[in-house]
């Protein structure tokens, strides 16, 4: 099968990841990026499509046809928001989105990045780890052909991927000598190492639903 992938969230470093291994992939044949804000690039089988409010994915739903994968790269810090707000971006519009592309095609495979300390119990207490845990849980039982959570722990940024949070590029830079011990380490990833599990998990099916980093890793180097 030829992968027909939909991102969200290219604008930041999941995302971004996901699409630059997507468009160098012979096994990829078409991207459809849909963000917030638009991308400054250029490439045959790329599309983007622009969304201020994801809970209204309905709009653009002829635009999503055809496409066989979805990679769900978007999300936001839980910092300084209110549960409340917190589950509308994660929870709400994760769930419009999923809704849509089911009705669309069920025989898609859904993959949402969550992250290391999610919470499938959904009664932690912490908020996000609550909050993506309830996602996760909806996404999984949601009826797709195939879904899987991602949970990558530390990501080391490789061909040219940048954090869209600034601190992190200034942490990165200082940080950049260690990468090679860094990459040997069981909690960290690079952003290749992540684009390419996300590939092969729509190639290859994998009996484990919920992908941690080490998960991730040996997806990437199927």
């Amino acid at each position: 099968m030829n992968v027909r992938a939909i991102i969200t969230g290219s604008t930041g470093m999941v995302g971004k990841a996901a699409l630059i291994e997507c468009l160098d992939s012979e096994a990829v044949e078409a991207v459809l990026v849909i963000n917030r804000r638009p991308i400054d690039i250029q490439h045959p089988k790329l599309k983007e499509v622009l969304l201020s409010d994801f809970t209204k994915i309905d709009s653009i739903k002829e635009q999503l046809r055809g496409y066989n994968a979805c990679f769900h790269c978007m999300g936001v810090s839980a910092v300084g928001m209110s549960e409340a707000q917190y589950t509308h971006i994660t929870y709400d519009m994760t769930k419009a989105l999923a809704d849509t592309l089911y009705e669309i095609n069920p025989d898609l495979v859904f993959e949402y990045v969550s992250g290391v300390g999610t919470d499938s119990s959904e009664k932690g207490s912490l908020m996000w780890g609550r909050v993506k845990g309830r996602t996760e849980n909806m996404l999984l039982a949601k009826g797709f052909k195939d879904a899987y959570a991602l949970r990558p722990g530390g990501i080391i940024p490789e061909k040219g991927v940048k954090s869209s949070t600034g601190w992190y590029n200034f942490f990165y830079a200082i940080m950049r000598p260690f990468f090679p011990l860094m990459k040997k380490m069981d909690s960290i990833i690079t952003s290749s190492q992540l684009g390419k599990a996300m590939i092969n998990s729509a190639l290859y099916p994998n009996q484990n639903k919920v992908l941690e980093v080490r998960d991730l890793k040996i997806q990437a180097n199927k």
